[in-house]
């Protein structure tokens, strides 16, 4: 009671370690790019790891590009459930500049692609049923399935997920379940690696075919 939990769990805790990795990795190594410092140490159980993959440098390229980055804000809670229950409720923040800027790329005929599962969920949880985003804070314990479909997100980079994961649902509102068994086949068969500091996919939805399907994987 009256503890420093922040404190001490830096002090004393270590991140959760995948047997693939060859040794513990500092802190550090599981905050991405987009990452900020909370005032009050607290943030997400686990890395949102889709994001990963990304430097400054490769942002700073799709930038001159053309690819416009909007920030937000989910604390991603556990989400390697033990029964691969639904994922827990998140805090979540859509800023108001994030909303103007994602309404216009809509509207301008432009893709949304969320870096992650956690930037779906506080996306469509900010979403009216007619797509448009408005800002929104607070808790969300949406759960993007194939019937909910999504309203805003046209596209997802993320991470290989457990088979009976609840988050395998969103992956199949966006590419449809033939692409996404497709895509998990060659997976397990190329020997992909799974949660933090494993593969990431890119999955879009297939619009010459007017089917969904998922794009090849990168490491």
């Amino acid at each position: 009671a009256g503890g420093d939990v922040a404190g001490l769990l830096a002090r004393y805790g270590r991140p959760i370690r995948y047997g693939y990795t060859e040794r513990d990795q500092p802190l550090s190594a599981y905050q991405t790019v987009f990452a900020l410092p909370s005032p009050d140490g607290s943030g997400s159980a686990e890395m949102p790891s889709a994001g990963r993959p990304f430097t400054a440098r490769l942002v700073a390229e799709l930038v001159s590009r053309g690819v416009q980055f909007a920030p937000i804000r989910l604390d991603t809670g556990v989400a390697s459930a033990e029964a691969h229950e639904p994922p827990y409720p998140e805090r979540f923040e859509v800023p108001a500049t994030t909303a103007r800027l994602v309404n216009a790329s809509v509207a301008g005929g432009g893709r949304i692609v969320a870096v992650g599962t956690t930037a779906v969920r506080a996306l469509e949880s900010a979403a009216g049923p007619g797509g448009g985003v408005r800002a929104a804070a607070g808790w969300t314990d949406l759960v993007v399935t194939p019937g909910r479909g999504v309203r805003v997100v046209d596209g997802l980079l993320t991470g290989l997920h457990e088979p009976a994961a609840s988050h395998l649902l969103m992956l199949e509102a966006i590419a449809g379940r033939p692409a996404l068994e497709r895509a998990y086949t060659e997976a397990v068969r190329h020997l992909y690696l799974w949660h933090e500091f494993g593969d990431v996919h890119l999955v879009l939805p297939d619009e010459t075919a007017h089917s969904p399907s998922c794009s090849s994987n990168f490491r």
